[in-house]
C-alpha cells in the first residue's frame, strides 16, 4: 500500500472515530435531561393521528403521569422495549400513567405491529417532520427510539435516547406518583 493510500486511509478512520466518539458523547448526554420548560410544552401541543386517522392532542392526557415514546417498526431496541411499555401501562394506569407511541412509520405496519405486540396504550402516527419534534424534546441526533416522561405538572421529568431499562422507568415512573 502507497504511503499516500495509508495517509487517506488513516485520516478516513480518524474521521469516522470522531465522529462516533462525538455522536456517542452527545447520545449520553442526552440520555437523563430535564430538558427546558418549553419542551414539555411543545410536546403537549402536538396533534397527530391514531391509529384509525382521527387527529389526538396529547393535552387530553395532561395532568397524568405521561410516557412519550417516539419509535418505529423497522427499529430493534424499539421491538424490544414496547413490551415491557405495556407491562407498565397495565402495573400503574390506576395511578394515572399513561403511555403514548408516536410511531415514524406507515401506518399499516404500525396498525400490525400493535396487534402483534397487543399494545394496551394509544399509539399516534407521525411522519418524518416528527423527528423534529424529538429533537426539540432533547433528542439531539434524532435516532431511536427516544422516550420523555413528563410528571403531573407537565414538566419534562427524564428523557432518553435508546432502550429504556426496565427497572430504571419503573422507578422513575413509582417516583412521580
Amino acid at each position: 500500500m502507497s504511503r499516500l493510500r495509508r495517509t487517506i486511509l488513516f485520516a478516513v478512520v480518524a474521521v469516522c472515530a470522531g465522529a462516533a466518539g462525538y455522536g456517542f458523547n452527545l447520545w449520553r448526554m442526552g440520555g437523563d435531561g430535564g430538558g427546558e420548560a418549553g419542551a414539555a410544552e411543545t410536546v403537549m401541543a402536538v396533534r397527530l393521528p391514531d391509529l384509525r386517522g382521527q387527529s389526538q392532542p396529547l393535552t387530553q392526557w395532561r395532568g397524568r403521569v405521561l410516557v412519550v415514546n417516539f419509535w418505529a417498526t423497522w427499529c430493534t431496541p424499539c421491538r424490544e422495549e414496547i413490551p415491557m411499555f405495556v407491562r407498565l401501562q397495565n402495573k400503574y394506569r390506576a395511578q394515572g400513567l399513561q403511555f403514548v407511541g408516536i410511531a415514524i412509520d406507515q401506518p399499516d405496519k404500525v396498525q400490525a405491529f400493535s396487534h402483534e405486540f397487543a399494545i394496551n396504550y394509544p399509539i399516534l402516527i407521525g411522519g418524518i417532520e416528527t423527528v423534529e419534534l424529538s429533537r426539540q424534546a432533547g433528542n439531539r441526533i434524532g435516532a431511536l427510539p427516544f422516550t420523555v416522561v413528563i410528571d403531573r405538572n407537565g414538566k419534562i421529568a427524564a428523557t432518553q435516547l435508546g432502550e429504556f431499562k426496565e427497572a430504571k422507568l419503573d422507578a422513575m415512573i413509582h417516583s412521580l406518583f
